[in-house]
This record gives C-alpha cells, sequence and structure tokens, in this order.
C-alpha cells in the first residue's frame, strides 16, 4: 500500500445514527429512574398489619380463618411471623403460626389458618409478631 492512499474512516450510515440515538435515549431514561427512585424513596421503617378479610368457612369439621398481611412501610421484610390465637374465658385452646417469607413495600399476601374449634365462639387474635430486614 502506498502511504498516498490513507485509510478514509467510515461514515455511518443513517440506521446506525437511529440506533445509537435511540439506545442513549433508553439508557438516559433508566439512569433517570434509577436516580428518581433513590431521590424519593421512602426511609421509613417497615409497617406491617394483618388483617382477617373474608368470613370463616368450615369445611369437613375445619375452620378455616382467611387473612391478609400487609407492609405498608417503606422498606422490605423477610420471615414475617403471623400468629393467631384461639381463646375461651381467657385460655389459649388453639394457636397457630405462618411465615410470610418477602415482603416488599406496599406488598400483600394472603392466608389462611385452620382451627379444630370454631372461632366465633371464643375470641380469635390474628397478629404479626415478628420480622427480619433483608
Amino acid at each position: 500500500m502506498s502511504e498516498s492512499k490513507k485509510e478514509q474512516p467510515q461514515k455511518r450510515t443513517l440506521a446506525e445514527w437511529v440506533t445509537f440515538a435511540i439506545a442513549c435515549s433508553i439508557l438516559s431514561s433508566l439512569t433517570g429512574l434509577v436516580l428518581y427512585n433513590w431521590a424519593t424513596k421512602k426511609q421509613e421503617p417497615p409497617v406491617i398489619s394483618v388483617t382477617r378479610n373474608a368470613p370463616i368457612r368450615e369445611t369437613q369439621g375445619q375452620f378455616y380463618v382467611p387473612f391478609t398481611v400487609t407492609n405498608t412501610g417503606g422498606e422490605t421484610v423477610e420471615s414475617v411471623q403471623v400468629i393467631a390465637e384461639l381463646r375461651v374465658n381467657g385460655e389459649v385452646l388453639e394457636s397457630g403460626d405462618q411465615q410470610v417469607n418477602f415482603l416488599s413495600s406496599g406488598e400483600t399476601q394472603e392466608g389462611a389458618f385452620i382451627f379444630s374449634r370454631n372461632p366465633s365462639q371464643g375470641e380469635l387474635i390474628v397478629r404479626s409478631s415478628s420480622y427480619q430486614l433483608p
């Protein structure tokens, strides 16, 4: 090759410029969303609430007590412990516990406790007892 013939850089095609512009806009949008989420993220502790959301149903001599557990706080939690106790005359006749593995901010999980005695004949307490931070 002679020195007089220098390689000229190849010019980009219109399709390459359009693709580059789209990729840059996607990247800058994602970066902006991450920064916005970081700046506006709730710095609140988790707030766990447990509610009974449906009537108790009886099937084959067992009583099913549905419940919903919700995290209305700002942080994600793991290993949420939910406890149900059936008390009659102040004495705990039956109890049960369940564990919700993961509950992010604003997330809701549903479940049910199963009792052999009718919970409507006593005092039924359904509550959360503990959680762990990831």
